[in-house]
């Protein structure tokens, strides 16, 4: 291109009329215009540097790199007091039935003969009776069977930490009265080995727990199912 040029300023010079020479000069500059068009456009552009893109919401936290968890703590583990407040849920007075429950014993005539306290049970008892008013009750066939109950909380230690006392242990001689006991108590929580009694009751109290091995069947929504107080608990 560039001795296009030349040739075209030699031809310039030769042809000094007016008209050639205007003629001549404009192509000469349309074409040097030309050519720095063409080398300009043909000259790749340096590119800007990608600016970093942003991370979204979702993924703006670095994947952990691969190893052992850290320990979450103790936060899993509760203590048994822990276990009471959360499992009864802000009850402020609680009923629980012996037999069965309590007691290793399964019926009335055997608490006639004697009364055994699950060792199971001790801490959890006491747990209850600090956290909440609590009453022990049952449904017996005599005197004797009453004394053998009360000896028998006594002897496993659940009067000396001064929230259940004896005279928080009710004794009846139906299941009717065990059930006029709860209500009239005004229980939050009732814990009781009769679906009959619990059935009865689910209209009037807050929260229920009934203890059985076997399935109660349709129960109420506010009637919990296990198959013993410590599991309940745990």
């Amino acid at each position: 291109l560039n001795r296009r040029i030349s040739d075209l300023v030699a031809l310039l010079f030769r042809h000094k009329s007016a008209g050639s020479f205007g003629a001549v000069a404009g192509f000469a500059i349309a074409v040097v215009f030309a050519w720095k068009f063409l080398r300009s456009s043909s000259t790749p552009r340096p590119r800007r540097p990608a600016a970093p893109k942003r991370p979204s919401a979702a993924g703006s936290a670095a994947p952990a790199p691969d190893g052992p968890a850290e320990p979450a703590g103790d936060s899993a583990t509760l203590t048994t007091r822990q276990i009471v407040a959360r499992r009864l849920g802000g009850c402020r007075r609680v009923t629980c039935q012996l037999i069965g429950i309590v007691f290793e014993e399964k019926t009335p005539e055997e608490l006639q003969n004697h009364a055994t306290v699950k060792p199971s049970v001790v801490e959890l008892l006491l747990e209850i009776s600090k956290y909440c008013d609590f009453y022990l009750m049952e449904t017996v066939l005599d005197d004797k069977s009453e004394e053998n109950a009360l000896m028998a909380l006594e002897n496993a230690g659940l009067f000396k930490s001064g929230g259940l006392m004896k005279e928080k242990v009710l004794f009846c001689s139906s299941e009717v009265g065990r059930t006029s006991f709860v209500r009239q108590l005004e229980s939050d929580f009732h814990i009781d080995a009769s679906l009959e009694i619990i059935s009865q009751l689910s209209r009037f109290i807050r929260c229920q727990l009934f203890v059985s091995s076997m399935e109660g069947g349709q129960l109420a929504a506010n009637v919990f199912n296990s198959p013993s107080l410590e599991q309940f608990f745990s």
